[in-house]
């Protein structure tokens, strides 16, 4: 099929877990399997349905007819009276109670509900995994002392393990957002065409109790706790807009952490995997680009901008329903979660095989570390009887003369040896030699590292355990 559009986020991006929660497959089987839980239920409650119906609704509900589906559907344009359609003509005997009482919204809400609730799991077992990752590498490298930047200039300093959790406790600030969401996810139910259950009200003579029972039976049957108190026709958009966020929170962790890789591998300090026979430029043989980390940051560009789309579906809904939000969702939601998954796959490829070259963070931390170090030079000072502010200020002019010798002369940061040439310092080159160790200013990092993988990490790591293990390969 050369000669149509494919969407590159099933050929290129996403996997094959998550293309198939979206398939057509997965969307008419729920339609079926909802339709059995109805029939079902509307039996417990006393209605003339036979077992012999019912059993043969269940042995047709994965062996969809497509073909008889779309010749009915040019006909009458509807997609679920085109499903009932097929579906009776595989089960003759149930044909007449398929979908009774129901609105075309009792299948395909429930389904999209459903739908998105198994691709919330789903990211929700990568996302984990990707804080796994995250985290054996913080732990690796907690002691690798770096330099910090604020404003991409060089601050006091940091280790490398200490900035993964950075990125990390974004991603778990998502985990939360996601459980919380996944946590309010409740089907529709049967509520009719404007949320009021009549026509269930007239199949039951108007028995009020018997219809209370008929979404918790649904609810119970498809897996979830409860349907939604009230509705219209439709559940409110507004759980799509929720949904969204959640993967447009994960999509801007993602992209903050992918800026950063792009960053350091700038300056070779880190670098994500780059495989034996992988080419970075069709003219420039010899580069490495960050191309993963890219690919990062251009999904979650879209997943970001997406996440607009549900939000102004959710707006623009006219009372109990409109059908301006069909052709939208169809795009917005499934795309969103295909394109989170993409990035999820290239986070744990990523975070998995991220090279560290602490010699050249030695290299870059030792030319920029006089500086760091004069403020415990200050200090000293002070203590053998200086003033606090007239060193401070010698410091702020020695500094300015090292800074035109490394930028405009290019040579090598020598404010050092001026300090060491002031008597007012009291302190000598050797002095000053010994305290360069890079370790001693880092602050409290390694301390942060241990505590925060300890309190923070290791608790979401243990009670997901049965989640981790998992391993990502990107398509192109």
């Amino acid at each position: 099929m050369n000669d149509v559009y494919q969407t590159p986020l099933a050929q290129r991006y996403a996997s094959k877990e998550m293309q198939y929660i979206f398939s057509p497959d997965m969307k008419f089987k729920t339609w079926r399997k909802l339709w059995i839980a109805l029939a079902e239920t509307e039996k417990e409650l006393g209605l003339d349905i036979t077992d012999e119906q019912i059993e043969e609704l269940k042995a047709h509900k994965d062996d969809i007819n497509y073909e008889d589906a779309r010749k009915r559907e040019k006909e009458v344009r509807h997609d679920v009276m085109s499903h009932v359609y097929a579906y009776g003509l595989q089960c003759p005997k149930a044909k007449g109670i398929i979908h009774l009482g129901a609105t075309s919204c009792y299948v395909g809400d429930n389904t999209d509900v459903i739908i998105m609730t198994e691709g919330l799991k789903l990211v929700r077992k990568k996302l984990i995994n990707v804080i796994s990752e995250l985290a054996k590498f913080a732990k690796e490298y907690k002691a690798q002392p770096t330099l910090a930047f604020t404003h991409f200039q060089p601050a006091q300093p940091t280790t490398v393990g200490k900035r993964a959790t950075l990125w990390m406790n974004e991603f778990v600030m998502d985990l939360e957002d996601l459980d919380y969401v996944l946590s309010t996810m409740k089907l529709l139910g049967c509520k009719g065409t404007t949320g009021t259950q009549a026509s269930f009200l007239e199949l039951f003579n108007g028995d009020h109790d018997k219809i209370r029972m008929i979404d918790k039976k649904i609810a119970a049957k498809m897996g979830f706790d409860a349907c939604v108190p009230v509705s219209g026709q439709t559940y409110s958009r507004k759980v799509d807009t929720r949904v969204l966020n959640v993967l447009a929170g994960i999509a801007a962790s993602a992209h903050k952490m992918s800026n950063d890789i792009r960053l350091l591998q700038h300056l070779k300090e880190v670098e994500e995997p780059f495989e034996k026979s992988q080419i970075g430029s069709s003219a420039m043989a010899y580069k490495r680009n960050p191309m993963r980390s890219e690919r990062i940051a251009s999904l979650a560009d879209f997943v970001i901008a997406d996440a607009l789309n549900p939000a102004i579906v959710s707006s623009t809904q006219w009372f109990e329903r409109t059908l301006d939000d069909s052709a939208n969702k169809r795009l917005s939601v499934p795309e969103g979660f295909l394109a989170v998954d993409g990035i999820l796959d290239l986070l744990l490829n990523v975070t998995d095989g991220l090279k560290v070259y602490d010699k050249v963070i030695l290299r870059h931390f030792m030319a920029e570390l006089p500086f760091m170090a004069t403020e415990n030079i200050m200090m000293d000072a002070v203590k053998a009887g200086e003033d606090r502010q007239v060193m401070h200020e010698k410091i702020r002019e020695l500094s300015m003369i090292a800074g035109r010798r490394v930028k405009e002369e290019g040579l090598d940061n020598n404010l050092l040896e001026l300090i060491a040439a002031d008597p007012s310092f009291h302190v000598t080159m050797e002095e000053l030699q010994a305290k360069m160790e890079p370790i001693n200013y880092v602050g409290r990092s390694r301390e942060q590292v241990d505590e925060y993988l300890e309190e923070v990490i290791n608790p979401i790591l243990e009670a997901n355990k049965d989640l981790l293990g998992m391993t990502a390969e990107i398509n192109v």
